[in-house]
């Protein structure tokens, strides 16, 4: 249970860091919209090396379970944690109108935490060199 706390924590550590990027980005949104998703191309990268960086600083095996684990907290955090601001909030987005515009840019977070997962294994002698 110690562990999934965690990794929920990981995953809302992720999404405020990257709607905080957003929300001081958001007057580019309207205004300059390929500008806006090019830096917050960069946030969303930014906030899954750092989280993913934080969290395995506690982790000694098992890196690619736990690179899985983190991948599937940071995607599903964040989609969840946004889903109720741009289904009913302010933005008023269709699910898959969401999905195209917002959601599917956080498959990128497992991405980089399966990268850190493969690297740390790598370097802990668990996977033969090639």
């Amino acid at each position: 249970m110690k562990k999934l706390g965690r990794l929920i924590l990981f995953g809302f550590l992720s999404w405020i860091f990257t709607l905080a990027g957003a929300m001081c980005l958001s007057s580019l949104r309207t205004e300059q919209r390929r500008l806006f998703e090019t830096l917050m191309s960069s946030v969303l990268i930014a906030s899954a090396v750092l989280f993913t960086l934080l969290y395995f600083r506690k982790i000694h095996s098992g890196f690619m379970r736990e690179a899985i684990w983190l991948g599937i907290a940071f995607m599903a955090c964040n989609i969840l944690f946004d889903l109720p601001m741009f289904m009913a909030g302010p933005m008023k987005m269709t699910l898959p109108d969401y999905l195209k515009d917002i959601g599917l840019a956080y498959l990128g977070m497992p991405i980089i935490s399966l990268g850190f997962g493969y690297g740390f294994q790598r370097l802990s002698g668990h996977i033969a060199a090639s």
